[in-house]
């Protein structure tokens, strides 16, 4: 993990002394609450439909114990037990007072967290794999690179205030884990033929109102020049962008419009930039930086390559362990580890949520099994990285104990939703109820193995937090008339090898009542469970037979409801 340096502490903790007296001095009517509200937005703190609600940023989703410790603290004394991970990588707590902020981003500060740009019109967090550096299909490790984006884009003066927010997520491995299509700019690490370093580079992908695949701006820009490579796509767009219109103020908007203009401005921009590097202007990354950030990157002490054998429990072994080894237990590039996912998803817990109890027990089982690390997952689940595989069985049994070991990643069942409408002021519908109905409906373990894997995303709005276009099956909340209705879309991508190239899915009529979406999703279900061929998964039956028949049982099922 990065080691913060004594100037990086400094700057958090002034940062967390800035806000303390912003807030004081708007909890005493001397900053009114307009103008203290881009600075708390700047700062993670939002205002929700019932109460503040603050983003903590978890840098390309790496955490230690001791940070989850301090996010279980602030759970218990601040929030009402509880916090929840978003597909960003962030933690958000829904019910601290706003007079406690301060209290709260110094209680960060000291274990090196903050939530600086999680909010407002500039560069958000950077996102990543969540098995970066561990990943068995790793051609680079991009924390680095990450860690480098962080640093440069925090507080950049140039960048404060875009047309509208900006998300850039980097993936390293040959699979891509971190949807990089579907963000503002995409990263994905490669080598050319002489072995050298550098990055594919998507720009304009988003999801939102208008949902759109990336394009690819340069097919490999050498990793010295990445940042001034996104520098001039954001100065393109800071320039242009559309700052009359929130709904057509994102990139995506003026890379659709302006087409081939735009990256030929990027290729200008871009050249302009590295002829400043002869005043010494231009941020060219140094090797020496370079070195001195990957230093922080390396495998824990005492982990090596390990001999495996098969052990007798892996011969006789119960069901419930073999489900979780095949569900949960992923390659790992080290010879005798493993990486592991504790599910957050379960009864009664709404998905990406997580107790201040629940965060305790998951910090023990980093530190016994993992050298004290986890990682936030785009799914909305924690892993762990650096697991042995002599340790699988003891992991297992203590995860279980602790209610993280169902055997479920990427079932039914490890469904993505945002809050929704129970917290969020935006949102048209809520998405906890329906998430809660379709994990009482399909209960059934067994039943969901039959299934297989399928990605199901739930958003309360259009704004897709939820990220309802990427799924194989999204569901959308729309208000209808003052109600909560819920658009259904199928063939959804990510971009992961599953799923196929990224892709938005495409809506299967009308919308439904909430009542209607458990049966509708069931009806879908049926028609896979009687159409696909042997070893088929939904998506590729969907692909296959198109998305007519399950329409029609879509249909048929409102009509049954109906009457």
């Amino acid at each position: 993990m990065y080691a913060y340096t004594d100037f990086d502490r400094q700057f958090v903790h002034a940062r967390a002394a800035q806000f303390r007296d912003q807030l004081e001095r708007n909890l005493r009517g001397e900053l009114s609450d307009d103008d203290f509200r881009p600075l708390r937005l700047q700062n993670g703190w939002y205002v929700q439909r019932h109460a503040p609600m603050a983003r903590i940023a978890v840098p390309y989703g790496e955490l230690s114990a001791n940070q989850l410790r301090r996010l279980a603290r602030i759970a218990r004394e601040f929030d009402r037990g509880y916090a929840h991970f978003t597909t960003r990588q962030n933690c958000q707590f829904n019910w601290i007072p706003l007079p406690k902020a301060a209290d709260v981003m110094e209680l960060l500060a000291d274990v090196d967290m903050h939530g600086i740009q999680t909010s407002g019109n500039c560069i958000r967090n950077i996102t990543s794999d969540a098995t970066a550096g561990v990943a068995a299909d790793e051609i680079v490790d991009p924390r680095p690179y990450c860690e480098i984006l962080r640093q440069w884009s925090t507080l950049h003066p140039e960048f404060a205030f875009l047309p509208r927010k900006f998300k850039i997520a980097v993936s390293g491995a040959k699979e891509d884990r971190a949807a990089i299509a579907w963000h503002d700019i995409g990263l994905q690490l490669k080598k050319n033929a002489a072995g050298d370093v550098g990055f594919e580079v998507l720009v304009g992908g988003g999801m939102g109102r208008t949902p759109v695949i990336g394009q690819v701006a340069s097919a490999f820009v050498p990793w010295q020049q990445i940042l001034c490579y996104i520098e001039a796509i954001v100065r393109v767009y800071n320039r242009y962008g559309r700052r009359d219109n929130a709904y057509k103020a994102r990139i995506k908007i003026l890379v659709k419009a302006e087409g081939k203009k735009f990256f030929d401005a990027v290729a200008a921009e871009f050249k302009h930039i590295l002829e400043d590097d002869a005043a010494g202007s231009a941020h060219l990354i140094p090797q020496a930086e370079f070195d001195r950030v990957a230093a922080c990157f390396v495998r824990p002490a005492g982990v090596a390559p390990i001999a495996e054998e098969t052990r007798p429990d892996d011969v006789d072994r119960p069901q419930a362990f073999s489900r979780w080894l095949e569900r949960n237990v992923h390659a790992h590039q080290v010879p005798g580890y493993r990486a592991v996912t504790l599910s957050l998803k379960r009864p009664g817990q709404a998905p990406g949520d997580v107790t201040d109890v629940q965060m305790e027990l998951a910090a023990d089982l980093a530190d016994r099994f993992s050298h004290g690390e986890l990682r936030v997952t785009h799914d909305q689940n924690l892993l762990l990285p650096w697991v042995r595989a002599s340790e699988l069985r003891a992991l297992w049994q203590a995860a279980r104990d602790a209610s993280f070991a169902t055997p479920n990643i990427g079932l039914l069942t490890d469904m993505i939703a945002c809050p929704g409408g129970d917290f969020c002021a935006l949102a048209n519908a809520r998405s906890i109820p329906i998430a809660a109905a379709i994990t009482e409906r399909f209960d059934d373990l067994d039943a969901v193995y039959d299934i297989g894997d399928i990605d199901l995303h739930i958003s309360g709005c259009i704004n897709s937090c939820g990220h309802h276009h990427s799924g194989h099956i999204g569901i959308l909340g729309v208000d209808k008339d003052g109600s909560e209705w819920y658009q259904v879309s199928l063939a959804g991508s990510d971009g992961s090898t599953l799923s196929g190239t990224a892709v938005p899915g495409k809506v299967i009529g009308p919308s439904f009542a909430a009542e209607e979406v458990p049966d509708v999703l069931e009806a879908l279900i049926d028609v896979y469970r009687r159409e696909r061929s042997a070893g088929e998964r939904f998506i590729d039956t969907v692909r296959r037979i198109g998305p007519a028949p399950f329409k029609t049982a879509a249909d048929a099922q409102r009509h049954l409801t109906a009457a």
